[in-house]
């Protein structure tokens, strides 16, 4: 597994756990997430408050279906459960683009699908 790699896998296990402290050590400091039709946000003190956001409780179920990279970019494809404060089960498709500096995350696109909208 090259580094870049291992640095999403360890971005995407930490965040099962919700493990700010692994999650924030995968990011350089001038990160920024994007998630198109929803929000951007840089720097990782924003980073850290979108971790639990406070429209969900628990933890993520999280499942990488593939990871490709080429050059500085990895690519992981999955799926994601998460529960809303409402009580609603959110089923989602996601695609994240990952734009990687000297093995860290620099740049975050997600782009999510609700399965329900199907």
């Amino acid at each position: 597994m090259t580094p870049n790699k291992k640095t999403v896998q360890d971005y995407m296990e930490a965040f099962k756990v919700l493990d700010h402290e692994v999650i924030l050590s995968c990011l350089t400091d001038d990160v920024t997430w994007h998630i198109p039709g929803s929000f951007t946000i840089s720097g990782k003190e924003a980073f850290d408050k979108e971790i639990e956001n406070e429209n969900f409780v628990g933890k993520p179920i999280i499942e990488v279906i593939r990871m490709v990279e080429e050059n500085d970019i990895v690519v992981a494809e999955g799926t994601v459960q998460c529960e809303m404060k409402t009580g609603e089960v959110l089923n989602l498709v996601f695609c994240d683009v990952f734009q990687m500096h000297n093995g860290k995350i620099k740049q975050l696109t997600s782009y999510l699908m609700n399965t329900a909208a199907q």
